[in-house]
């Protein structure tokens, strides 16, 4: 059995780049293990929650709801990204790899989202 949520491709993106979030994470300095490492983590996983708790509900507006949830979350990571490339914390080029799938992830959310409307 599988359920609505895993045959989205929106959620797979997500579970994806929730995972190019923890890689990225994990070359974050120790100083920032409590602060910024836990919020940059915490925000792609609440991207990829709130797609599957969306699509449980009973209606459009509800389900439009948890996807503008989950758009907040993606551009709290996309803040964070901004102080780490401000920080000097990784290389330029990961952050922008990184904010190419923002970017792509973002598109989709919105077209999501705009298709229940």
């Amino acid at each position: 059995m599988s359920f609505k949520f895993e045959k989205l491709e929106v959620w797979e993106l997500a579970t994806q780049y929730s995972d190019h979030i923890y890689d990225l994470a994990d070359k974050l300095p120790r100083r920032e293990e409590g602060t910024l490492r836990m919020q940059i983590i915490r925000a792609p996983t609440s991207i990829a929650l709130n797609i599957a708790e969306g699509s449980t509900t009973q209606s459009n507006a509800e389900q439009a709801r948890f996807l503008g949830m989950a758009i907040r979350s993606l551009i709290e990571t996309v803040a964070c990204l901004d102080l780490i490339q401000r920080r000097n914390y990784c290389g330029s080029l990961l952050i922008d790899q990184t904010r190419e799938q923002a970017e792509k992830l973002f598109a989709k959310l919105q077209a999501f989202r705009n298709s229940l409307r």
